[in-house]
């Protein structure tokens, strides 16, 4: 009986928003993430007489299967084997929406292949192969937090562990505006922000608000957390709208959550926000907090889904 293997997703505090070489996904940039408890994919990997990709219960036809298949193959020939494939996954992550599902995805496929083909591989060596699919994938091998070290190389390109059990009060509350598909992808757009007047300098900033961000997180700062992972999502952002031609994930609701944000604190509720390649805001929080939050959230928006997230763990076999 084919094994499951989980991988659950993680939201970047310093992002990765560029390719320096895309057939490998080498980043421009190293990052830092959080990995969530809620959000998770469940993949397994079984023989067959024609390559199948089932999402949540239903074949795939199109980009999506041939994504899956194309990395498949490319492991494949990594590790000179052959042979069909039926792919299964379980989604709990709401797709394209700006959730980072392709971490989970593709590290859970990544983990996968190598139980199917029975190859025992490192985290390192894992982590690796998960960038070939997603580059953040590369990050959700780990629980905790991870660094994406972007390297030069295929070698030298993975993600390790800072620290899987955080003894820190961080809560992400991912607040959920809008779930339809993004209209421009999260690859079109690292592309077209390059254009921008300010990448470069963003870029060179990078290992500097990386190594701050990993000091603010062994002293257990949350308040330097917060501003540098909401520093850093602005910065990501800004670069997006001063592209050639600019362009924007955000919807008008995007902007009225983050004028929340920015009240709340004023008012003394201690919260800072990120956002990725959509529309949705994640809240970083302290427990204390996330009721008022939660309240004054769904008071303000109409129908609006708030899930609380905190440290998920790293990539695990089911049964």
């Amino acid at each position: 009986m084919e094994k499951t293997v989980r991988a659950h997703t993680n939201i970047a505090l310093i992002k990765y928003w560029g390719k320096a070489d895309s057939g490998l996904r080498l980043p421009l940039m190293s990052s830092l993430s959080m990995t969530l408890d809620k959000f998770y994919t469940d993949t397994k990997i079984s023989d067959s007489t024609e390559n199948q990709f089932w999402l949540n219960g239903v074949k795939q036809n199109g980009p999506s299967s041939n994504r899956v298949f194309s990395f498949l193959k490319l492991l494949q020939k990594k590790f000179a084997v052959t042979g069909k494939l039926k792919v299964e996954s379980y989604n709990h992550v709401p797709t394209a929406a700006g959730l980072a599902s392709s971490s989970s995805a593709f590290a859970a496929l990544a983990g996968a292949f190598c139980l199917h083909y029975g190859f025992n591989l490192s985290p390192v060596e894992l982590s690796r192969l998960a960038r070939l699919g997603s580059g953040s994938a590369s990050r959700s091998i780990y629980g905790g937090f991870a660094i994406w070290q972007k390297g030069n190389d295929d070698e030298s390109s993975y993600a390790y562990a800072l620290n899987e059990k955080p003894d820190i009060d961080l809560q992400l509350l991912v607040v959920e505006l809008n779930n339809r598909q993004k209209d421009l992808s999260s690859t079109q757009g690292m592309k077209q922000a390059q254009t921008s007047p300010f990448f470069m300098p963003w870029i060179a900033r990078n290992q500097i608000e990386l190594e701050q961000m990993i000091n603010a997180i062994k002293a257990n700062d949350f308040s330097t957390i917060g501003s540098l992972a909401e520093l850093n999502a602005c910065e990501m952002h800004a670069v997006n709208l001063t592209a050639q031609p600019g362009f924007t994930y955000f919807e008008p609701a995007t902007i009225k959550a983050i004028k929340l944000v920015a009240d709340l604190r004023r008012l003394g509720i201690e919260c800072y926000f990120t956002i990725d390649a959509g529309p949705n805001i994640k809240i970083l929080s302290q427990l204390k907090n996330v009721k008022d939050i939660t309240n004054r959230f769904v008071s303000e928006f109409h129908n609006v889904n708030i899930i609380n997230a905190s440290f998920g763990p790293g990539i695990s076999c089911l049964n």
